[in-house]
Formats: structure tokens, sequence, C-alpha cells
């Protein structure tokens, strides 16, 4: 294994994915950083949760690599790649969490899912992820007892259950009041840096994002548009770039979707 893959826990290596004739993903290579925190960003629909689905085995690329400490997900038996999903943890927009489980459940299922171990140490561990996430007195109650916010903070302890080297999270701050977003962001950053974690954040968020990222990935019409640090990215000349962080309507994005001309549809051809 060379230096730069050793530095690196995942690669993707000249990508290619789409669905039917529509290509999502065009010949991308990029490298996620161990121990740093990458922020996944780009407009909707660019390919960024594609980009989870790769790396966690879901979607098989139809050209080139993912590469996952080194091994080919995509080259994966049903028994490695569920060796290798063992070592990532995963947080769903919104939390996802099990409706009729309680709090305490939702974060001891993986534990119970992918380890024998006694139920008097499933519970301890719990009860300490729980603990790093500020939820250890909410143990017993239900999702539907407890605020987005703290769900998604759930959503994070069974995220970090297994330990895992990598922890992907996707929208994790959608739908979240000023003080939980914050909050949540603060958390991704110090369990990154606490549990020595690779992490992956797919967010539209840019201030909250840029603040707790190392690197930032740009991704728009298939490609890289942008990569670096958030220092980096906000400096980009590029005009997509410039469009998407400073939240501009008009750029190479455009506000209205491809359509005849207003004659066209309006006046042309009538009588």
């Amino acid at each position: 294994m060379d230096s730069s893959s050793s530095s690196s826990l995942v690669e993707l290596r000249d990508l290619t994915f789409g669905y039917g004739e529509r290509r999502i993903l065009e010949g991308v290579s990029l490298r996620i950083p161990r121990g740093k925190v990458t922020a996944l960003m780009g407009a909707s629909g660019g390919g960024k949760t594609t980009v989870l689905r790769l790396i966690g085995g879901q979607q098989r690329a139809q050209a080139g690599q993912v590469l996952f400490d080194g091994q080919d997900v995509g080259a994966m038996d049903a028994g490695a790649l569920y060796g290798a999903r063992r070592r990532m943890g995963m947080l769903f927009q919104f939390g996802a969490l099990f409706t009729d489980l309680s709090v305490l459940e939702n974060v001891a299922f993986p534990l119970r899912e992918h380890t024998q171990l006694p139920e008097s140490m499933i519970r301890d561990i719990v009860l300490m992820k729980l603990d790093a996430v500020g939820l250890r007195g909410a143990r017993d109650l239900m999702p539907s007892e407890v605020s987005g916010g703290m769900a998604r903070r759930v959503a994070l302890a069974r995220a970090i259950a297994l330990d895992p080297e990598l922890v992907m999270y996707d929208e994790p701050f959608a739908g979240l009041d000023p003080i939980s977003l914050g909050t949540a962001a603060r958390l991704i950053r110090q369990l990154n840096d606490a549990m020595g974690l690779t992490s992956i954040v797919v967010s539209h968020d840019l201030n909250e994002t840029f603040q707790i990222a190392d690197q930032v990935i740009i991704l728009a019409n298939g490609k890289i548009a942008a990569q670096g640090t958030p220092g980096e990215v906000r400096a980009s000349t590029d005009p997509l770039v410039h469009q998407f962080v400073n939240a501009q309507a008009q750029g190479p994005v455009r506000f209205h979707y491809p359509a005849p001309s207003i004659d066209a549809d309006f006046g042309g051809g009538r009588p």
C-alpha cells in the first residue's frame, strides 16, 4: 500500500455511476484522509448521498473503484462487505430511529446485530455512548417523546455504538433549530477528535459545516468542482462554486428549468 493510500481511509478512483442513462458521477477521484472531517457538498441531486451509498456498498460503481482501507468495496463478497460495514457508522437524514424501540434499545441495536456481548456490557456501552451525546438521562424515552435535535443525537450515539473508524452523516443538520444545529455540529467535531474517527458530512448548511470541516469537496455536474480547506473553497473563483458558497440565485445553476421560449408557449401558434 502506498503512502497516499495509507493516509486515506476512503478513496474513489476514476469512479463512474448512474441510474440507467442518467450519469450521476463521471470519472470522480477523491481521497478521504484518516482522522479528519470531510464535508461533501453541492447542489441537490449532485451525487453526495450516492457517494455514501457507494462507500457502504449499497450501490456498485459502473466503472472505477471505491476503496475502504485499501480494499475495493465493489469487489467484496457478502461476508467481506458485512465485515467492512462493522467498521462504519451511519447517521441517516432525520435520524431514522426505530419508532417502536426506546432510546436505549435504538442505540443497542447495532451491538446486538453485530456482537455477542452480554446484556450487562451492552447496557454499559449504550449508556456511555448516550452520555457522550448528553442523553444518558433520556434512555427510557421513546422516539416520539424526544425533540428533533435530541433524536439526531440519539442517532449519533447509535452510529458510534460499535466504535467505527468511519462515520458518514447524511444531512445531519436538516430541520434543526439553531441551538440544536450548533450542538450537533460541535458533537461531530468533538467525537471525531476524541475517538480518532474519520468523518464524512453531507450537508447544505454552509456556515456550520465550514466551521467543523478540515476538507471540503463540492460536487457538481457529476465531477468535483472544488476541493480544499474551507478557506480555499470560499476563495474559489469558479463561477459555480462562487454561486454555491454565496447562495446566489443566478449563476451556472439556473433558477429556470430549460423550457421553450415565452413566445412559443404563450404567443406563437395561437390563432
